[in-house]
């Protein structure tokens, strides 16, 4: 079976994205980094995303974000192996929010 892929997204497109009923963003950062400034969704540092991942199993769209683009293509990719979301489309947020700004 072919491994699923998240798609890359920009700002504007998860902005569009996140108006779906059941869509989520995820930021990955860490609570003080979120604190410090944040885009919405729900904080689950990238260190709690397998333990935290109850918190999202009614979401889809899932759409993940941090900083640069680093930790949350690493979510991305961990929430593409999970068996039971193979259905979920999972979103990056290419280029992080630092692209915001």
């Amino acid at each position: 079976m072919p491994r699923k892929k998240y798609q890359d997204i920009t700002l504007a497109q998860m902005n569009e994205l996140r108006r779906e009923p059941k869509a989520v963003v995820v930021d990955v950062r860490e609570p003080w980094e979120f604190e410090e400034f944040n885009e919405g969704g729900v904080n689950i540092p990238l260190s709690k995303i397998r333990e935290d991942r109850k918190l999202l199993e009614d979401h889809d769209p899932i759409i993940v974000i941090c900083t640069n683009g680093t930790r949350s293509k690493v979510a991305a990719m961990d929430y593409c192996r999970v068996p039971a979301w193979a259905e979920k489309t999972i979103y990056h947020l290419k280029g992080g929010i630092l692209e915001v700004e």
